[in-house]
């Protein structure tokens, strides 16, 4: 089993903490879980004391794991942070969730690279560490040894997308329908910081749900609005403030999820994979592929072949 260690630190949201275990623990016994902390760790609710916690392991057990997560924390503690400097020294692949980045920031894990925190401490994030690029939308960023992540629930995603990278996506499906969550939300930050997902009889969601069903279809702008009753422009704006994207943007997204299924679970050959998940042709397929994925459709099922 791979081994995550999640840093129990003082003042951590224990949504996050917790979140992340349950992420790991929840893949069919493929990761070993350990929370790792200092004794009588105080986890919050927002800015609210909850509980004492204490971790089963010392903090230095941290480097011995293949993947570290580290939960929020707005002030980072010197000893954490030669922690996660030395973890990463020694090949340990570091990931943050919400304010968390602040310590992968104070270690010089950022500096030029692109980094997710929280919307509302984004800007505090640049002030402190200029070298870093701080994207203020996104939910998480990969940047291959080093990932960060938005708040609270976006640190699920980024576990979700950890182990997807780890174990494909039959496996992250698996685990998002255990944990009654989105495989993969679209859009970004943006969504949340100044526009409600709407609900009721406004939501998008039945359309949506009719753009699944027909992927393989020749499914333009126009034929989606028309579904929706909707004219284009009303049916792209309502769906950006729904979901933080575009409807085709949004559609090739859950072609690419398509296709990632059919490589995994199927022996079909690419140019059927490509016609079922709506791509048309293994050209297309492969552009979108690639550009999303950084690989190959064939190299992809290659090295998620032990999945079937």
């Amino acid at each position: 089993m791979t081994r995550v260690s999640v840093l129990a630190l003082e003042g951590a949201i224990g949504l996050e903490l917790a979140g992340a275990c349950q992420v790991f623990a929840s893949a069919e016994g493929r990761y070993d879980v350990r929370v790792c902390g200092s004794p009588g760790t105080t986890l919050m609710a927002h800015d609210r004391p909850i509980l004492r916690a204490e971790a089963p392991y010392p903090l230095t057990e941290a480097l011995r794991a293949h993947t570290l997560i580290v939960p929020a924390a707005f002030e980072p503690i010197d000893e954490v942070v030669e922690l996660v400097r030395e973890a990463h020294r020694r090949g340990v692949r570091i990931a943050s969730i919400c304010t968390g980045a602040f310590v992968l920031a104070a270690a010089g894990l950022l500096d030029g690279r692109r980094a997710a925190t929280h919307w509302t401490h984004a800007e505090e994030l640049a002030r402190r560490h200029p070298k870093v690029e701080v994207v203020v939308d996104a939910l998480y960023l990969d940047e291959g040894d080093v990932l960060t992540s938005a708040g609270v629930t976006a640190g699920l995603d980024l576990c979700l997308h950890l182990v997807r990278r780890d174990h494909g996506s039959a496996v992250a499906a698996a685990v998002a329908r255990r944990l009654v969550m989105a495989p993969h939300r679209d859009g970004g930050q943006a969504q949340f910081i100044t526009t409600p997902v709407v609900a009721g009889n406004d939501s998008l969601e039945p359309v949506m749900r009719w753009m699944r069903d027909h992927l393989a279809e020749p499914l333009t702008l126009t034929t989606i609005a028309a579904h929706a009753a909707m004219s284009p422009r009303t049916l792209s704006r309502q769906f950006r403030a729904q979901t933080g994207t575009t409807p085709l943007q949004w559609l090739i997204r859950q072609r690419l999820t398509r296709a990632q299924e059919l490589l995994e679970t199927t022996t079909l050959p690419i140019t059927q994979i490509a016609t079922r998940s709506g791509f048309t042709t293994p050209l297309l397929l492969r552009q979108h592929f690639t550009k999303t994925f950084a690989t190959t459709p064939t190299t992809y099922r290659r090295t998620f072949a032990a999945t079937r």
